[in-house]
């Protein structure tokens, strides 16, 4: 993998993507150069390995805040092989504050990732799409988890916020596509009474706990009614409004079918028995997958096992 610095991911040639999606130091950036070199969206980036400056952050920031037509970046990092307590990215920042918010990660030992900001308040669909499996050559499990609008990725991989629809479709041979017919899929929908507040009152928890605070948007003791009334006062009402997730989902459930046979082919471990990619649709609308993950390795292995879905995610 090239470490010249700046180098958003968008700009990368055929051989330097190739390059990069062989290189598992740093397994999100080479599954978001995998996904690119598939044709698959994904944001667009930089990485910044430990051992570089906050010259070098400077100077990467603002060649892909440039590249992008943006004033902010998101912050992502990646630590290789994880431990389960980490640091939990995915806010955007100014680009005049990328050095500073970079400089603590980078001691650490662990790389930055800069990717062009989106606004996780106003995300109309989340999905989580899981393929699980006995062992190589035999038949598996493909499921969908989704969110609707103003969720994001993380209430689904560590929030703890169950879906709202799940697909799923069993007795599934990942070494040879056939697009299933509609009436193979198994739809739920949860309709629990009280569960739609309960999952929105969660959600803003983790904003004000996490997101607000770590963002600088509200003070480290806010809770939930501080967290609605930040979103109500700038207009991100999605959170709020109709949850059609079912209807969401149902339009792309053929599409991420096809996107993950492509993925379970192209992963360098063959021997995998579960593997995750999380997918979001933009208020712009716009699609973008994030990573994709070998559930089994992503955590070292001193540390104890996570749960499936933790594992997964």
């Amino acid at each position: 993998m090239t470490t010249s610095l700046p180098r958003p991911l968008h700009a990368f040639d055929p051989s330097e993507l190739a390059t990069a999606a062989e290189n598992r130091r740093w397994p999100k950036w080479q599954t978001m150069a995998l996904l690119h070199s598939l044709g698959l969206p994904v944001l667009n980036a930089c990485v910044i390995e430990p051992g570089h400056g906050a010259a070098e952050v400077r100077t990467a920031a603002r060649v892909l805040a440039a590249a992008v037509g943006t004033r902010t970046l998101m912050i992502r990092s990646d630590g290789g092989v994880e431990k389960k307590q980490y640091y939990r990215g995915g806010n955007t920042f100014l680009i005049e504050e990328i050095p500073s918010r970079s400089s603590a990660l980078l001691s650490d030992g662990r790389a930055v990732i800069l990717a062009e900001p989106t606004n996780r308040f106003t995300n109309r669909l989340t999905v989580l799409a899981r393929l699980d499996r006995p062992g190589r050559g035999q038949r598996g499990t493909f499921t969908l988890e989704a969110l609707g609008p103003g969720y994001d990725v993380a209430d689904l991989t560590r929030g703890q916020i169950p879906p709202q629809v799940t697909a799923q479709l069993d007795d599934v041979d990942f070494d040879r596509f056939q697009a299933p017919r509609w009436n193979e899929w198994q739809i739920t929908e949860d309709l629990c009474p009280g569960g739609e507040d309960a999952r929105r009152q969660r959600r803003l928890q983790r904003l004000a706990a996490q997101t607000l605070t770590d963002s600088g948007h509200l003070h480290n003791h806010a809770d939930a009614p501080h967290a609605e009334a930040w979103l109500r006062e700038r207009g991100f009402l999605h959170l709020f409004g109709p949850q059609p997730t079912r209807e969401l989902l149902a339009r792309r459930t053929g599409r991420l079918f096809e996107d993950a046979f492509v993925l379970a082919r192209s992963q360098p471990n063959q021997n995998w028995h579960c593997l995750a990619t999380a997918f979001s649709v933009f208020d712009k609308p716009r699609t973008v997958y994030w990573d994709l993950v070998d559930g089994e390795r992503k955590y070292a292995a001193t540390t104890p096992a996570a749960p499936l879905k933790e594992r997964a995610a």
